[in-house]
């Protein structure tokens, strides 16, 4: 893990980014804070994707003519540069999948479909992603385990007393996510682990929300399995990463099957490679990886450190700003928190929200974000929601919170 601590400059930040550096709606400049769904790319992993396909395009692991060899290096190196990232202690503990939601599933349905059974609980919380709740749902279905749901509290931060109650011998996993895409509330993932492990159970995280705002360390963190997205952290879409404990991995079957994931193949049967490869069956996403390794060199010639407390900064300033504009609540206050603003407004549709800021150049997010559980838990329907990455500044929050109360009048 990087140990920058240096500061840096919000303005030479943002240069990287080409994509913020328009304008729409008839000549108003962008204001992007749509993170929490997905982050813009920097020049270092646009020239990386751009390289790999001007220079390198090849399959790997396939041949030994020059193109395929470039090509296998750069995508073999990238998986150290996730495990560098990550804190991992073996390389092998790092499958590629298309992202977060590959992750779960392929944990749900190797592991989940091996080690639970009738008496297995799985337990999640309130404010999990979909991708946290359906595919344990449809792996409880088919062995016979029971799924737990971990409530939260009027903050949204997670009830430890409750999910210490829910936690048993039977219990075989705790799956929650590290930080709410709905609510931004960072969960305290170390204690979760603590409790979990001390009945034996294991336990997945969903990092999606964690990794492009805090430094993760899984060896120390002592987690079982975490899943996160490149696109949530200034990478390319379609490319994610399980990290699993390689014993965990080497007992679980493959969830596919194909090329590249088999050491030997015959009619009369078929053995296996061992992990990561067992989990990538056919030709990975290769510059997937390249662009999310150049991704998370960038974040880290950043420091990690410096991003979290920038936009905690930037947090502090943009909730005090909307807790001063009539008729608007936030929903999710927990003390601890993720670049999130999830809101409410007195007599109007979130969509309508949404709408009417796109208007004024302001690009955020509107529904339930995939988080239906979590908007039931607090009474609404939808929220509007504005979320934060390390290019956003106060000028930014400022732009939002006028074009609120511009978009208020309207609607009233």
């Amino acid at each position: 893990m990087s140990s920058a601590t240096h500061t840096f400059d919000a303005d030479t930040v943002r240069a990287q980014f080409p994509i913020l550096h328009q304008t729409v709606r008839g000549g108003k400049p962008l204001v992007y804070l749509d993170n929490a769904a997905t982050t813009q790319k920097p020049l270092a992993v646009i020239d990386a994707i751009s390289g790999y396909y001007r220079n390198d395009n090849s399959n790997v692991h396939r041949a030994v003519h020059t193109l395929a060899e470039r090509a296998t290096v750069a995508y073999d190196d990238a998986r150290r540069s996730v495990q560098r990232f990550v804190g991992a202690n073996d390389e092998r503990e790092i499958v590629f999948t298309s992202g977060t939601t590959g992750g779960i599933n392929l944990v749900a349905a190797s592991w989940g479909r091996t080690f639970l059974g009738p008496d297995s609980e799985v337990i999640v919380s309130e404010i999990e992603h979909h991708s946290n709740i359906v595919p344990w749902q449809i792996v409880c279905k088919q062995t016979g385990a029971t799924l737990r749901v971990a409530p939260v509290l009027d903050d949204g931060s997670l009830d430890l007393a409750a999910l210490k109650r829910l936690i048993t011998d039977k219990t075989a996993l705790v799956a929650l996510v590290h930080a709410s895409n709905a609510l931004g509330s960072i969960n305290p993932i170390e204690r979760v682990i603590e409790m979990a492990h001390a009945h034996g159970a294991k336990v997945l995280i969903d990092g999606a929300q964690a990794i492009p705002h805090l430094p993760v360390d899984v060896a120390s963190l002592d987690v079982d399995f975490y899943s996160f997205s490149g696109h949530k952290v200034y990478g390319p879409t379609g490319i994610g990463v399980l990290y699993g404990k390689l014993d965990l991995l080497s007992a679980m079957p493959p969830f596919q099957g194909g090329g590249d994931m088999i050491d030997r193949v015959s009619f009369e049967g078929t053995t296996f490679a061992e992990p990561p490869a067992r989990f990538e069956a056919g030709t990975p996403h290769i510059a997937g990886a390249i662009g999310l390794a150049a991704a998370l060199d960038w974040v880290d010639a950043i420091g990690r450190q410096n991003i979290a407390r920038y936009e905690d900064d930037l947090l502090q300033y943009g909730t005090a700003l909307l807790q001063n504009i009539d008729g608007l609540r936030i929903i999710g206050t927990a003390e601890h928190k993720v670049g999130v603003l999830s809101f409410v407004v007195d007599g109007a549709h979130s969509q309508d929200i949404g709408t009417l800021l796109d208007m004024e150049g302001v690009a955020i997010r509107t529904g339930h974000h995939c988080a239906e559980p979590a908007m039931k838990r607090f009474g609404v329907p939808a929220t509007a929601r504005a979320s934060l990455a390390v290019y956003n500044t106060r000028e930014d929050l400022d732009r939002l919170a006028d074009a609120l109360r511009v978009v208020i009048r309207m609607l009233r």
